[in-house]
Parts: C-alpha cells; structure tokens; sequence
C-alpha cells in the first residue's frame, strides 16, 4: 500500500507539472474517453498559458519533472507512432544536461569499480567535461605500451540506478492502467513501450553493456571506409565506469568547423545516411541515436561515432522488410511492398493485398512528382505506419525505432547537403543489399547451406532408423510378454517414439522442401 500511494504522490505531481505547463490544452475534451473529459478540463485550469504548442509546452514539463522523464521524453522521440510526428519532433530539443557531481566523487567511484587508486588507473584525470542525468565524462590520460594517450572516462552518477527503479514502477503502472481501459493503448503496446524504455536505461546504466555494443559495432565496421567506431578500454572499464578513446575531431554540430577543416560536406551527408543503411541492413544492428552531438569527423574525414546508449536490432525478416519496402517504392512495385507486408505476418492475412497496395501506392506516387532534394525516406516511413495502421498492422518496436533513426539521419544528412537526393543515395546500399541476400547467388548459397544439412540429418538416419527397430522389437515383446505400464515406461517409450519421429519427419521435409526449391 506504501508502494502504491508512493507511486499516486509522484504522478500527481508528475501530472500537475504538465498540466501547469498546458500540455493538455490543445486535447479537445471531446476526443478523450468519456471518463477521462472531466480530468482534461481540470487540468486545464492550472495551465499557466492556453493555446501554445503542446510539443513545447511538453518539453517543459519533462525537463521539471526529473531525469528519469527527461529520458523517457528522448524515448518518446523515438516513437511517433505513440506520441505523432509534430510532438516527437519537439522531443528531439530535450536536452539531458545537469550540474556535475564533482571530481572528487567521480574518482571515489572509479577507485572502487576499478579497485585501484586514480593515479595508478590513469596518469592524470582532470575535471568533468560534460554532465548528464545518467553519467558525467572526464578527460583523462593513460599509458599504453609506454605512451601517454588522451581518453574520455564516463562515470556513472551516484544513486541514478535507484532513481530511474522507482520512476519505472510509476510509468508501468500508468501503462498497465492504460492498456486496460483502451484498445489504442494496447495497439501502441504502451507495457511495451516501457519494456523497451527500461531496457535502455539497464544498457545505459551498466557499462559493461554499452562498452560491449560499442566493441560489437566497432566489429562490424571495421573494414567500411567512411565511419569507425572509438576503441574500448576493457581494463578501465567496469559497471560505473566506461574508458574510451579520446575522440580527435570536429564535431558535425559545428558544420563551420567541419567546412574549415576542408571536409567535403556533401560526401558526409550521403556517408551518414549509407552507414545508417549498411548498418541496419547488413549488420541488423544499427546506432539509433545518431544525432549531430554523437558524431564527428576525424582528420582523414571518417565518420566516427559515439555514445552507444541506444542501439537498435533487426532480425532477418525485418532486414528483408526493410530492404524489400525501399527497393519496392524505389522501383514504383507497389504490389511487391504490399506481398512483403501479408508475407511478413505484419498485416494480417483477413485484409485484401490489392487495397493495401493501393493505399501504397497513394504514399509512393507523389513521391516521384517532387523534385529528388524534397524527397523524403523519413516521411515515406512516417506515411507508411500510418497506412498500415488503418490495415490493423501492430506496432513494431524495432521498426519504429528505425523509422525514427531514419528521421534523424536524414536530418543529420539534409544539415550537410540540403540538396541530398534521397532515392539516388540510398539505391546502391538498398540494390546491393537485394542482389548479395535475394539474387541468384544468395539462392544458391541457400541451397548449399540446404544440401550441408541434409547430410548432417542424412548421418543420423541409421542411428534413427536403428532405434527406430529397436522400440518396435521392445514393444513387439512386451506384447508377449506383457506390458510395464509404470509411468517411467510409459514416459521412456515416448520419448523414444518422439525423438525417432521427430528424425526422422524432419529429414523427408527438408528432403521435399529442398526438392521443391529445386525442380518447382
């Protein structure tokens, strides 16, 4: 009950600030379900202003409420599909900045996690560069191999983990309510939505994790000529503390910078929106927060990224999804986008294939009206989830946060080349990626890997067919002899019968799937 009425008091106050704020003024009374008209219009009369942009008037109010809602807000930014295009772009301004905590704290933590005092951890550890709700950096140096280097040190701030604990028990809360009382709740997934919120904050909150995905990216980039990724100190790394390398370079937020150094900004533009692709595509693990703050240019003119807090995922279907869609809306093949739509399970199978491709193509067709520079990928993904909303298609998380990265990369990209041609920069990472995974030669490396294990269910099927005999010959004697019919024999004959069926049923499909691949 504590609990409970500890979660009440801090939504009330969490509601009082957005509707001092006027957050709920520009919601019509009319709109919201009936028992929650009467809240609206109360609210409203704490308002301080009536009227204003309720993206600002949000903005606001979360950046009052308290860190843990100042990363929800960047969340929400990352979902136009809860909160709409116009507010999650007003999100994007949310800045998560906060006094620093002191060196002296920064360096007690760092002993303990590190178990060794600064100066044998770091050479020198200077004063906190930048602060942030969650963690707070320092420049520091290190010695590696007998040379000094610069390297940025991320520390966690003390007792954050507890505080985003407590704000995620009030936001399921309000979800579950939520999901209980309305139908477009459970469409948006709104339980969900937290899930994934508090998925982020455990990445972002544990180190380790982040330093792991910042490696994993690094990995997979590391023969892309355009973008790298800082190296990770695995020896100064630890929950609370995160070593990196010391970023030389000039950061895209400062384009003058940029120009001066004589980077071509043109190539950056078209550099950041084919990485994003590749990266998704190829790798299905994409950086999901690439704003002007998290990259910059080094002197050879490479991308390099920082800030692996939010990473993005795609599995095999969605990576095909995604590719299919683009090179469909590319190519006019609206029929084609609307089959990987039924095909993928994402609109369900009751609704007609030609009116959704109708739907599609009324998104598609303008698209090759307008000059190439005002088209945009972002805005065609944005029209797209509203279309499959209508057709009964559910949310997508990993989708939507790759619709919002789009938006943010191609934003990134329009900064440095407002004249980007968006079909004609993303063509060739989208027609390689369908030629290497969809063409021939990625069919017939399908039917290698098919015919490799054939033969390893091949080699299992005297062993099969062996117990196979040998369970009838068991059960042909019992019949003489009489049954056991205590419950381990019952269960040991089948298991036997399961596991001899199971073989061997799955050996004659693969058998006449590959056959129909082949000869069909």
């Amino acid at each position: 009950m504590l609990l409970q009425t500890g979660n009440l008091l801090r939504l009330a106050r969490a509601g009082y600030i957005l509707a001092r704020e006027g957050v709920f003024t520009t919601l019509d009374p009319n709109l919201v379900p009936p028992a929650a008209a009467p809240l609206v219009r109360f609210a409203n009369l704490f308002a301080k202003g009536k009227g204003e942009n309720a993206g600002e008037a949000l903005v606001r109010a979360l950046s009052q409420i308290g860190p843990s809602y100042v990363k929800l807000g960047q969340f929400l930014a990352t979902r136009p599909d809860v909160v709409g295009g116009e507010i999650a772009d007003a999100l994007t301004a949310l800045q998560d900045r906060m006094a620093p905590f002191g060196r002296d704290k920064a360096v007690e933590i760092v002993e303990k996690a590190l178990g060794r005092k600064i100066d044998e951890a770091f050479t020198s550890f200077g004063e906190p560069v930048a602060a942030a709700s969650v963690a707070q950096v320092h420049m520091a140096t290190a010695r590696y191999a007998g040379r000094e280097r610069r390297v940025a040190v991320k520390v966690l701030r003390p007792g954050v983990e507890g505080q985003f604990a407590r704000d995620l028990r009030d936001m399921y809360m309000v979800a579950r309510l939520a999901e209980r009382w309305s139908a477009e709740a459970r469409r948006l997934r709104m339980i969900e939505v937290v899930d994934t919120l508090a998925r982020t904050v455990k990445l972002e909150t544990d180190f380790r994790l982040e330093a792991a995905a910042a490696s994993e990216f690094a990995e997979n980039v590391k023969n892309d000529p355009d973008i790298r990724v800082p190296h990770v100190d695995w020896d100064r790394t630890d929950r609370e503390v995160l070593t990196l390398e010391w970023i030389e370079g000039a950061p895209l937020s400062d384009l003058e910078r940029v120009a001066m150094e004589g980077h071509d900004l043109k190539k950056l533009g078209a550099h950041v929106l084919q990485s994003f692709l590749r990266h998704a595509m190829r790798d299905g693990f994409f950086h999901a927060d690439m704003h002007q703050g998290n990259l910059f240019v080094d002197r050879q003119g490479r991308l390099v990224a920082i800030d692996f807090g939010i990473m993005g995922r795609l599995g095999a279907k969605e990576r095909r999804f995604l590719a299919e869609i683009l090179y469909g809306f590319i190519v006019r093949d609206y029929k084609r986008v609307a089959e990987v739509h039924f095909e993928a399970g994402y609109v369900p199978a009751t609704h007609s294939i030609e009116e959704f491709s109708q739907a599609l193509r009324a998104i598609g067709e303008p698209l090759h009206t307008v000059n190439a520079s005002d088209i945009s990928m972002a805005r065609l993904l944005t029209l797209l989830f509203e279309v499959t909303a209508l057709f009964d298609m559910r949310t997508r998380t990993e989708l939507v946060l790759l619709q919002k990265t789009m938006v943010v990369a191609e934003g990134v990209a329009r900064t440095l080349d407002p004249k980007l041609d968006i079909w004609k920069t993303c063509d060739p990472v989208v027609r390689g990626w369908i030629e290497e995974n969809l063409g021939p030669k990625a069919k017939i490396e399908d039917a290698g890997k098919s015919v490799m294990e054939l033969a390893k269910l091949a080699t299992h099927l005297p062993k099969t067919l062996a117990d196979a005999e040998l369970a009838i010959e068991r059960i042909s004697k019992m019949a003489d002899k009489g049954v056991d019919l205590s419950s381990a024999s019952v269960d040991a004959m089948a298991e036997t019968r399961r596991r001899s069926d199971n073989r061997l049923l799955i050996g004659l499909t693969a058998i006449a799937l590959l056959a129909a691949w082949l000869f069909g």
